[in-house]
């Protein structure tokens, strides 16, 4: 107990210091949520980059009130005026459309035992050593009914010791796991494509062999098929399974939830979830079979596809006129890259993969694919695309505001980050934990100055194939 006499001591110039130092020294020091010294330099350089950035705008925002007026002064500059005022309406008018759906979505519960249809998991896997091993063991652990679930695992030509770790898994498995080994590497599409002829359930599960899942994630994610006649996929829940230390994978495990657990579940409302993930995807059979020559044989421009092969199928099942639906409940985690090259490259394979996949949902989306309501899918298939056409004239126009306008543009960039990315680190506080949300912040802004070029550059490059990662080369 410390005395009245103590408690009231002042306290001198040096403690003061030696006590912010120590305060200081925690902070980076900690072995919290961020974990190492790096990780909480990177954040505090965030803040104050933010915060450096509104201090430029509140003194330059004269600036911008003379350039708009200059602006409008010009036919070119109403006329960019009146296209950039539309668009900042379209985009208020979508969130509200898209948080509207978000809440009113809900999760099915698991059915009975009884009531689950008998499942088929594929985990195709190339050159992943020994997390497809923890992949298996994940999966046979599921709270599934034994006798109703047919695990199969497919090394697509691997180099390394993949095939060693299934050989394992299938030692300890028995006749709970079949594995199979492609004679050469063919592509992820190719490894699918075999189970699925393989398969004799009545849904096929498709799992990432870099995922792990909980304990109740198949029979979450499979309910849906036994509630809905008219579903024909689901789409699982990721999170990032290495996001203990590295900054990429704290970053993106909150661009995750937002992506997944607010966009997604606003898009299941719709019957219409753009993309059932590889890490984890449930398809009815019946509607893969209708749609698997197609989906196997898929060209662009004259060259194989060999890339987003989950968006693919997704859209070739929406366009049978079937539900896709999310499963908030159905968790999987996924290991994602922890450098700046690796991650640029899943980024460009996604964005080649939705440029190709919005041209070929162009030519059905406006037809009668589906009874019901299309309004949904015809609003999500305009905003996406919108994002892709107006890729070209944001860059321009950033260029631009740089080089005219350097000071004011880093200003208005950093209020429009600390205003957006306020929501994305709310919803993933609210979800999950205040302190690992505000990496939110640090993710807009190195996607703002360092990934900005993907979607055009992807766009460019289309037509290109090769999954960029894993040691497989491209293919030009």
């Amino acid at each position: 107990m410390v005395s009245k006499h103590n408690a009231s001591k002042p306290t001198t110039p040096k403690k003061q210091i030696k006590n912010l130092k120590s305060r200081f020294a925690s902070f980076f020091n900690s072995h919290g949520k961020t974990d190492n010294p790096q990780n909480r330099i990177v954040l505090l350089s965030t803040f104050l980059f933010i915060i450096m950035g509104v201090y430029m705008f509140s003194v330059f925002h004269n600036d911008f009130e003379q350039v708009n007026a200059e602006r409008m002064s010009t036919t070119p500059g109403i006329i960019f005026l009146g296209i950039g005022l539309l668009l900042l309406l379209f985009k208020a008018f979508y969130f509200i459309f898209m948080a509207f759906n978000f809440l009113k979505y809900k999760a099915i519960p698991s059915v009975t035992d009884s009531e689950l249809p008998t499942c088929t998991v594929i985990v195709p896997a190339y050159n992943e050593g020994k997390q497809v091993w923890d992949t298996l063991m994940s999966l046979a652990e599921s709270n599934y009914p034994k006798s109703k679930i047919q695990l199969l695992a497919i090394d697509d030509g691997s180099l390394d010791d993949t095939w060693d770790w299934m050989k394992d898994a299938k030692e300890k498995l028995g006749d709970r796991l079949e594995i199979y080994q492609q004679p050469q590497n063919q592509g992820k599409r190719h490894a699918l494509y075999r189970g699925f002829h393989l398969g004799t359930g009545e849904v096929f599960v498709t799992v990432d062999s870099d995922s792990v899942v909980t304990v109740d994630t198949l029979r979450n994610l499979v309910s849906p098929f036994v509630n809905n006649e008219q579903c024909g996929a689901v789409a699982g829940n990721i999170r990032v399974l290495n996001n203990k230390k590295e900054m990429l994978p704290k970053m993106l495990d909150v661009s995750f939830v937002m992506s997944f657990e607010f966009v997604r579940s606003a898009e299941s409302k719709l019957n219409s979830v753009l993309c059932t993930p590889g890490a984890l995807a449930a398809y009815r059979s019946t509607a893969v079979h209708k749609c698997l020559p197609e989906w196997i044989n898929q060209t662009f421009m004259g060259q194989p596809s060999d890339i987003g092969e989950d968006r693919a199928m997704t859209n070739m099942i929406l366009k049978q006129g079937n539900h896709v639906l999310f499963q908030r409940n159905a968790v999987a985690y996924t290991n994602v890259p922890e450098k700046y090259p690796g991650l640029y490259k899943m980024f460009i394979r996604w964005g080649r993969s939705n440029v190709r996949e919005n041209i070929a949902m162009a030519k059905y989306v406006f037809t009668n694919f589906r009874q019901g309501s299309k309004f949904g899918s015809r609003l999500l298939f305009f905003a996406q695309s919108l994002r892709i056409i107006m890729s070209y004239p944001l860059v321009l126009f950033m260029l631009f505001f740089v080089l005219t306008h350097p000071l004011l543009f880093l200003g208005s960039t950093m209020l429009s980050i600390l205003i957006i990315s306020s929501f994305s680190v709310l919803f993933y506080a609210h979800r999950y934990e205040i302190k690992e949300s505000v990496w939110a912040y640090t993710y807009s802004v190195f996607y703002t100055f360092g990934l900005f070029w993907i979607t055009p550059y992807a766009i460019a490059t289309a037509s290109r194939r090769g999954w960029l990662t894993r040691g497989l080369a491209e293919k030009k």
